[in-house]
């Protein structure tokens, strides 16, 4: 796992063989592009460097773009597998803390901790959607029978993975590339990229290899995108003033993310979250049977 800022630093280009973070063929092809960019008569265009600056922010931008996402599908699953995993660990420490503290206060009668004992209960009332939440492990009768036996410690089912593999982040990076809407000229073509792209996103998400391979195959059979024609110079400094801004969104989407508890977390571990879980959860059981013997001393 690597933050966006780290995929992008790698993105960079490398040399005279690199172009906003896109390979360019030498030779010939690099030949090509300069031809393009000058007038009839053999002169350059006023607008060529523009032109070429555009096309570098865009490459750059699309890279980021995957890199931002690429971080925000390893948060949104590790906080799910981080809440499906431990969620009812915390919810067992907080209804602990509760019986400890009331306890307490029935023992002492003491006005601090009566109120003390209000907000530890407070803390473990129902909320909305607490079903949701945990994602199945608490329901109206308290812990389901998957949470109740991993605080027992037995066996329960093997968690969903935290990241999509290799080869469906290779897919999505690919597809990315060549479908991202921001390469489109028109409003059509533009509002197709963007449903394409939606179900390319949600494919990755789930980690849907299969379905990745199918959409690689219908993009390669759809219709081949308009290249990218002279623009007048006040348009290529509207669209670099885009680019810039919406970097500028990316990069604060980004800091939340990498900023976030889970986000922390992630760097902690970043090649094998899922031991980290495992270590908080022996911890966590550790705390609830110092609870449990806390609270049987306080009613024995």
């Amino acid at each position: 796992m690597t933050t966006p800022e780290a995929e992008q630093s790698q993105a960079e280009p490398a040399g005279a063989g690199t172009r906003g973070g896109a390979e360019v063929p030498a030779g010939g092809a690099e030949q090509g592009g300069e031809a393009q960019m000058t007038a009839e008569d053999g002169t350059a265009r006023p607008e060529e460097r523009l032109e070429r600056a555009v096309r570098a922010a865009e490459q750059a931008l699309i890279e980021y773009e995957i890199a931002v996402e690429t971080f925000r599908v390893e948060v949104e699953n590790f906080s799910r597998l981080h809440h499906q995993k431990l969620g009812p660990m915390y919810a067992r420490l907080d209804e602990l803390d509760a019986c400890i503290a009331e306890a307490t206060a029935a023992r002492t009668g003491d006005p601090e901790d009566i109120r003390k004992a209000d907000e530890a209960r407070a803390r473990v009332l129902p909320m909305p959607g607490v079903e949701e939440l945990f994602h199945g492990w608490m329901d109206g009768d308290g812990l389901s029978p998957e949470a109740a036996a991993m605080l027992t410690d037995q066996s329960v089912r093997p968690p969903q993975r935290v990241r999509p593999s290799d080869e469906a982040r290779k897919l999505y990076r690919e597809l990315a590339r060549k479908a991202h809407p921001d390469l489109a000229q028109e409003d059509a073509e533009r509002r197709r990229r963007e449903e394409f792209i939606t179900r390319v996103n949600a494919a990755y998400a789930r980690g849907d290899e299969a379905l990745l391979r199918e959409l690689a195959e219908e993009w390669a059979a759809g219709p081949v995108p308009k290249e990218q024609g002279p623009t007048p110079a006040e348009e290529l400094y509207a669209r670099l003033e885009w680019l810039a801004q919406r970097k500028e969104m990316l990069t604060l989407v980004a800091k939340d993310l990498e900023e976030s508890a889970i986000g922390a977390m992630l760097r902690m571990a970043p090649d094998d979250p899922d031991r980290l879980l495992d270590e908080i959860a022996e911890q966590l059981l550790a705390q609830v049977a110092e609870r449990e013997a806390e609270l049987a001393a306080l009613l024995g």
